[in-house]
């Protein structure tokens, strides 16, 4: 089975981990929870059976719908948005909606692509303010909606909060939880510096779900910032590994340095990586 291309561009994307680290991923579960979608980069790696997928961004979720119910429509409408693309169209289809949700949809996927940096951010009003960035090619190589369509058919897509979504897990269920947080502070001011993403009262709240998730029987994969306040969170609930990665934030590889992420496996043992993760970690530190 190939990993799939996510089709949005996502601040805080885990495909970099699903490729070095996928030994992390139980190998059996009934049904998947993800109550972060993002972009779904772990949802496209593991294409599970059964899953319900969730986010509190309302027109992620939308989009993600929309891919489900039509992706052909999605794919002509993106085709018209990269012939009709320029400096001048991105900012008046950034100040446009539409009536139409698969218009809006794809509305959605193309701010996505042509903004800068794939970020996701809007004003006090509510309104998407991110300004155009340097990529042009709005319709990508390797776009395969309609694969990503057929994983969409296996899931319950809903916008809600994330003690909803994890509320539903039962015993033999895998959730994964990528809360939003960023690692540029790792070592100084987290907290401070993650208030605005995710307030730290909701880390706890996120903390005591997990414990109630894992009391009903499920199985948790759960990344976070490495840093003291979170692995004092979760001290004793389950196994911890730091995961290092070269960090993205800089436009220029020369000033990339490397960062490091928490992932935290509760309620099942951890598991030891295969020798072929092992070769490909070797592989990609070698690279470095």
């Amino acid at each position: 089975m190939r990993d799939l291309v996510p089709f949005l561009k996502w601040v805080g994307g885990k495909r970099w981990m699903t490729w070095r680290h996928d030994w992390l991923f139980p190998s059996e579960y009934k049904c998947y929870f993800e109550p972060f979608l993002g972009g779904g980069a772990v949802l496209m790696h593991l294409q599970p059976r059964k899953a319900v997928i969730a986010d509190l961004n309302v027109d992620l979720i939308e989009a993600y719908k929309a891919v489900k119910r039509d992706w052909r429509q999605i794919e002509r409408l993106l085709a018209k948005h990269q012939r009709l693309h320029s400096h001048d169209y991105y900012y008046r289809i950034r100040a446009t909606h539409f009536s139409e949700r698969t218009e809006e949809a794809a509305r959605f996927i193309y701010l996505n692509r042509a903004c800068f940096n794939g970020i996701y951010r809007v004003n006090l009003k509510g309104e998407f303010n991110v300004p155009k960035g340097s990529k042009d090619a709005i319709v990508l190589d390797d776009d395969d909606f309609g694969s990503i369509s057929q994983v969409l058919r296996k899931c319950q897509i809903v916008a809600q909060d994330f003690e909803e979504t994890i509320a539903m897990a039962g015993r033999g269920d895998f959730v994964f939880v990528d809360p939003p947080y960023t690692v540029k502070h790792n070592n100084n001011g987290f907290i401070k510096y993650n208030q605005d993403l995710f307030a730290w009262a909701d880390q706890v709240r996120l903390r005591d779900c997990i414990k109630d998730a894992v009391y009903r029987g499920a199985y948790v994969l759960l990344t976070n910032a490495n840093h003291s306040s979170v692995r004092d969170l979760y001290r004793n609930l389950g196994a911890m590994h730091q995961l290092d990665r070269a960090s993205i934030l800089s436009a220029s590889s020369l000033h990339r340095r490397l960062s490091s992420e928490l992932a935290i496996t509760i309620g099942y043992s951890a598991m030891e990586p295969s020798s072929a993760a092992i070769s490909r970690v070797r592989a990609a530190q070698a690279v470095r």
